[in-house]
């Protein structure tokens, strides 16, 4: 039994976590999380629609047709900071001497791909200039240019472009300026969430950044109105402490710092369904803040976000008329059927084989809870070897099947079977959304109760020099939207343009 002290009672009501699910927390650390079950992946014409260019011009001008009474919102994770993207540069200046030899010979010893294409790319940055502004002695040599670029780009005293959100960070250079992925979001979101003149935009950022961002809005959103037409309504929310997620040692006892208080850690992505669930509209796309793409580009990516919402909004429709009639009740055999035809052919629903032998209370008392909930449209991109989730016909714990997005994490490589599954993917998640989060009467679900708490993961890490497991709460479009009714649509790949690392902006889809 975990004896806590007063003082780690305090802790966890500061936060707002319960004793329980602290509790909890410990119980999922002994007992482990289970890796999924896959079925088979899900490919065009198996899981993934694929559909002409007359189909998608269909769907596009549904949607606009729609738009004008509809209350949309775009909803953009927008909490990571650049350090990570930055980390082959930070390596670069621990490692790196310019006096004490070139960067040829140091490019040559280390093989390190990442600060070459950095170096030969060194111009087409947004930054460039900023950075080349501010150096004060010009340097002789490459080793000493590049030492000197990354240093005012990074230093603590400089540009400390290290420690800004990744959102606020120059992406695109234009003729004129640069461009931040705030700013990207906010000329996006005015060709498919724009409705009667306007845009709502939720962004979810650390707490520390909200000044920062909020300076960036009055910077860039003037300016991006008055080229668009649209006015903004832009805010923000801050992942909860509440969602953190206790850490323990290797016997499973709470970790403690070295001040003897509990050590908690961030709950990962899957904490923002906590931010979602706070938010109401018909239509909610969602997307990364650093998946952007430059304005030439911009009508292909709009084109499709209309493809997701306008498949959306067309099953969604037929989902509401099944879910009025269930609801006045006195239903026939043929309805009954009809109803459940339409969730497995348009909603993917897979029902037990011992459904046919119910009587007609338990198969409509079954099909009000499957046509009752809320619908996601998940963009899926042709794998090229980018690493990221995946779509899969997968088996949960209580033997329902589904399509999931899935992490590799979650799959057990030592299956032959299961990994040999993972290699049929030919698609993965670039994290391109378009959710429905209401039921016919309008009413917003509680998005809390369509999570399968079982499919977070569990990872070893260090502090003060001490092992340590950590645990991450299902993921956001993972186990967080598990029991939401999924459709998968292939989409182009112009739409997916991460910034993972530094030199992803040397990429085309980021030169304007």
């Amino acid at each position: 039994m975990i004896e806590l002290t007063d003082k780690d009672l305090k802790q966890l009501e500061k936060k707002g976590i319960s004793k329980e699910q602290m509790l909890g927390h410990i119980n999922t650390f002994k007992e482990g999380i289970p890796f999924v079950q896959l079925e088979n992946a899900a490919v065009i014409g198996n899981g993934i629609l694929k559909f002409s260019d007359a189909e998608e011009k269909e769907l596009i001008a549904f949607y606009d047709y729609k738009l004008k009474g509809l209350d949309i919102l775009k909803f953009v994770p927008a909490s990571g900071a650049a350090s990570r993207m930055f980390k082959a540069l930070f390596s670069f200046l621990g490692a790196y001497n310019p006096a004490e030899e070139t960067l040829d010979a140091y490019l040559s010893r280390t093989n390190d791909t990442d600060i070459k294409k950095f170096s030969e790319g060194l111009k087409r940055f947004p930054f460039y200039q900023k950075v080349m502004d501010r150096i004060a002695v010009k340097s002789n040599s490459q080793g000493e240019k590049v030492f000197s670029f990354i240093s005012e780009l990074l230093g603590e005293n400089a540009l400390n472009y290290g420690f800004f959100p990744k959102g606020l960070l120059p992406f695109h250079k234009y003729e004129s300026s640069a461009a931040t992925p705030f700013e990207e979001h906010l000329k996006e979101g005015a060709l498919y969430a724009g409705s009667n003149g306007k845009a709502n935009l939720h962004f979810t950022i650390s707490e520390q950044h909200e000044e920062m961002f909020g300076e960036e809005f009055k910077a860039s959103g003037p300016k991006v109105s008055a080229d668009t037409g649209i006015t903004y309504n832009v805010d923000y929310s801050f992942q909860k402490p509440s969602t953190d997620t206790l850490a323990v040692d290797m016997d499973n006892n709470p970790f403690r710092n070295e001040d003897g208080s509990v050590l908690f850690r961030p709950g990962g992505h899957g904490a923002l369904i906590q931010n979602l669930n706070e938010q109401d509209a018909d239509v909610i796309f969602i997307k990364n803040i650093d998946n952007v793409a430059v304005m030439k580009d911009a009508k292909a990516v709009a084109d499709s976000k209309k493809v997701l919402a306008g498949v959306l909004l067309k099953e969604q429709e037929k989902a509401f008329e099944y879910a009025a009639l269930l609801d006045k009740g006195d239903v026939d055999d043929a309805q009954i059927e009809e109803v459940r035809n339409f969730l497995v052919t348009n909603l993917n629903v897979r029902f037990s084989d011992d459904f046919d032998s119910k009587s007609n209370t338990d198969k409509i008392a079954i099909l009000k809870d499957r046509v009752n909930r809320p619908i996601r449209i998940c963009g899926m991109v042709k794998n090229e070897g980018e690493p990221g989730g995946g779509p899969f016909w997968v088996t949960n714990g209580k033997g329902e099947v589904s399509l999931q997005i899935i992490e590799s994490a979650q799959i057990d490589m030592d299956n032959s079977q299961q990994a040999d599954l993972l290699k049929n993917s030919t698609h993965f998640n670039p994290v391109d959304l378009v959710c429905a989060v209401r039921n016919y009467k309008g009413e917003k679900y509680n998005l809390l109760k369509f999570v399968d708490e079982k499919q977070g993961f569990i990872t070893g890490k260090t502090k003060d020099g001490k092992e340590l497991k950590a645990l991450e709460l299902p993921g956001l479009w993972n186990g967080a939207m598990a029991f939401w009714n999924t459709i998968f649509v292939e989409v182009p790949l112009v739409t997916f343009n991460p910034v993972k690392s530094v030199v992803d902006l040397l990429k085309d889809s980021h030169q304007a």
